[in-house]
């Protein structure tokens, strides 16, 4: 029975492995990718980090991983295909692998996905001249003609933003 299992490797699970471990809870990451990161890997350039100026998303992804595994957090590559609380409170979660972790605790931490518009270049451009956040990459269109697609609250205001 782990004190706490974490599904995803993103910043959010990564940073929460790191605190976990550091609070000596018996902490375990479930991943479904066979890199941890999540969305932040495709990024070509960060230069909105504190300290870690001119760094890209692949690298500092992978320090996040690095002080993780230093701490010996355990990484598992399995698929989550099932949660469901016991009835003494804690947690049953079955992996792809058809492998079971019990735990007290689960923290999602599954990241979040882009609505796309399927035009040519899109995939390949992603973190090099298409983005998908304004506020953290917008300085790097500076002076620069933008298109914002989008027709809800976000868009405008990523659209006053830049």
């Amino acid at each position: 029975m782990h004190d706490l299992v974490i599904i995803g490797s993103g910043p959010a699970g990564l940073s929460a492995a790191v605190y976990a471990k550091r609070a000596c809870l018996d902490v375990v990451v479930l991943e479904k990718e066979p890199m941890g990161g999540g969305q932040m890997i495709y990024t070509q350039e960060v230069d909105n980090y504190l300290g870690l100026p001119e760094t890209n998303g692949f690298d500092l992804a992978q320090k996040f991983e690095q002080h993780a595994k230093a701490l010996e957090v355990p990484f598992i590559s399995d698929e989550v295909d099932n949660v469901e609380k016991n009835t003494d409170g804690t947690w049953k979660i079955t992996g792809a692998s058809g492998t079971v972790y019990e735990t007290k605790t689960v923290l999602l931490a599954t990241g979040a996905g882009h609505r796309k518009l399927g035009v040519p270049g899109e995939e390949t451009l992603a973190g090099a001249g298409v983005s998908y956040c304004a506020t953290c990459d917008g300085a790097f269109f500076r002076n620069k003609t933008v298109a914002v697609v989008g027709g809800g609250d976000v868009a405008l205001e990523d659209a006053l933003y830049l």
